[in-house]
């Protein structure tokens, strides 16, 4: 985190401070809102801003309106979640940055809170070149930038990097980014050895750069979900019709020459990609029969593994190890998630949906450290800093 501002250096007291937040929380059909996680971690930092004297002007982005104001994008049922959280309540401008929004920046006094709509309603969020006059907008509302949402921090958009050009020598990291950098830092620089890793989900060509990062810097390299299929094709096992990248393979095959990397044994496979499916067992050895596919690993490899991290000082998780959202293909990623919490180590989990489980079996408290960063954290890991964090320095 080195020539990073930090919050505490920010000289507050009666500015205004624009603080770009990641309130991108899923959403019922309903409009309701499933997890306040993230409105949650970002009160720390909001808090503290307020009881600093400063008043606020809270951004953020949810899901993919593609450029166009969509009310079912609407932050609205964010505003009346964080009012709830808050204790007081909290203005909603009902654009970002048109002369309504400017003029409640205005006229927004010591110890408010004003939410501006739905930044990605514009295409300049995303793509900053396209109306460099976006940012600026933004950037007149508030005397000073604070970053505080690392799940976004690895995109240069127009509220997460380019935004900080209008504040030399005015803008920092918020409380909750400042967390995260310190834990990802330790995991790149000073782990407690041995350091384990474990990677599922499904997209292993996005992931090649932190698996070579990984190695490097692991002890040991454990791999499930569909990524596990590539490595395992790369080793000549049958498959039958599981997700397989052919794109990748030859890169695994040079990652699988580090002697670091585990796969599963056994696999939980099914005759079709659904929760009702007709399922069995099978040993990766014996193959998966064509018209069957890998959903979950299966229980000699849940033994082996939770044996195996009784042993780590640190670990960092990412990515379910089976189609989890299926109750009958859950069971692995349960088992893990339940070893690792169990844990006398430092435990990082960062991703949608590996978060998105350890909340579902009420585990989040026993983990040291639970990112709000999916790619971000990936890409942390990948490289050593983000868009978000290198415009503040």
């Amino acid at each position: 985190m080195k020539n990073t501002h930090t919050l505490s250096q920010l000289p507050i007291k009666g500015k205004k401070v624009l603080l770009r937040v990641d309130f991108n929380v899923p959403l019922s059909p309903e409009g309701m809102i499933t997890d306040d996680t993230r409105i949650r971690e970002a009160l720390p930092t909001i808090r503290y801003i307020l009881q600093q004297g400063g008043s606020l002007i809270l951004m953020s982005h949810l899901g993919r309106p593609k450029g166009k104001k969509d009310p079912q994008f609407s932050l609205a049922p964010c505003q009346k979640r964080l009012a709830e959280l808050l204790g007081i309540p909290v203005l909603f401008a009902p654009d970002c940055i048109a002369p309504q929004a400017e003029k409640m920046a205005a006229t927004l006094q010591a110890g408010q809170v004003l939410m501006l709509e739905n930044l990605r309603f514009y295409c300049a969020e995303e793509d900053p070149d396209s109306d460099p006059t976006f940012a600026k907008k933004l950037s007149s509302l508030g005397d000073f930038y604070v970053n505080d949402a690392f799940g976004t921090a690895h995109r240069k958009h127009a509220s997460t990097a380019t935004i900080a050009s209008y504040f030399p020598g005015k803008s920092a990291i918020g409380l909750l980014m400042e967390n995260e950098v310190e834990y990802f830092d330790q995991l790149l620089t000073d782990p407690a050895r041995p350091f384990y890793a474990l990677l599922g989900g499904a997209k292993i060509g996005t992931k090649l750069g932190v698996l070579s990062t990984l190695v490097s810097k692991v002890d040991a390299l454990y791999i499930g979900g569909a990524m596990a299929f590539s490595f395992l094709k790369a080793q000549g096992f049958d498959l039958g019709d599981s997700l397989v990248d052919g794109a990748c393979l030859e890169q695994a095959k040079e990652l699988l020459k580090c002697n670091k990397i585990h796969l599963p044994k056994d696999l939980l496979i099914a005759d079709a990609f659904k929760a009702d499916a007709a399922i069995k067992t099978v040993a990766v050895a014996d193959g998966i029969p064509k018209g069957w596919q890998g959903m979950d690993i299966g229980p000699q490899t849940q033994r082996e593994w939770h044996d195996a991290f009784q042993k780590a000082k640190t670990v960092f998780w990412n990515g379910p190890v089976g189609v989890f959202e299926f109750p009958c293909f859950a069971k692995g990623t349960e088992e893990m998630a339940k070893t690792i919490a169990a844990l006398n180590a430092v435990t990082v989990v960062g991703g949608g949906d590996s978060v998105a489980a350890v909340n579902e079996w009420h585990l989040a408290d026993r983990f040291s450290h639970v990112s709000t960063g999916g790619g971000a954290s990936l890409e942390y890991i990948e490289f050593g800093h983000l868009p978000g964090i290198d415009a503040i320095q």
